[in-house]
């Protein structure tokens, strides 16, 4: 490896991730790997159950944190995360979750890092919600399918 190369980053560079606001936040599986559903049937494995359980607890664990929507996909998961007057930053609640379900599974289900969009309008939001109520209809024409 390059001694110079440094990862890109995904956050912008200027903005309070412990802001109040809403989060649509993209986790993918270690190499895209269909580790959380059944790619054929989308029926959740048991990984996925992990995930899920995992997200259910957020919002008990973090005061001012609430899941508004989720969705487990084979090899990736999309939540829309809302803070409120918390603590808690976004890289910190995403990275306590990603180890969480890690020592849960007994193994490295993780890519690393994560996508995330912060919702600006209440359009974003709904366009955002509407793609993850449909994203697993249309896995198929999804940029992380994988057969």
């Amino acid at each position: 490896m390059d001694k110079g190369f440094r990862r890109k980053t995904n956050r912008m560079q200027t903005y309070d991730y412990a802001s109040n606001g809403i989060y649509f936040l993209t986790l993918c599986a270690r190499d895209r790997l269909c580790l959380f559903a059944n790619s054929q049937t989308m029926a959740i494995s048991e990984i996925g159950e992990i995930v899920k359980d995992a997200l259910c607890q957020i919002d008990i664990i973090y005061t001012g944190v609430h899941i508004e929507k989720y969705v487990i996909m084979p090899n990736h998961v999309h939540i829309l995360i809302s803070l409120h007057c918390s603590n808690a930053t976004v890289s910190t609640i995403v990275s306590q979750y990603k180890r969480y379900v890690t020592r849960r599974a007994g193994e490295s289900v993780w890519q690393k890092s994560f996508y995330d969009h912060v919702v600006r309008s209440e359009a974003d939001y709904q366009h955002i919600w509407e793609y993850m109520e449909n994203n697993p209809a249309k896995w198929i024409e999804d940029r992380y399918y994988t057969p």
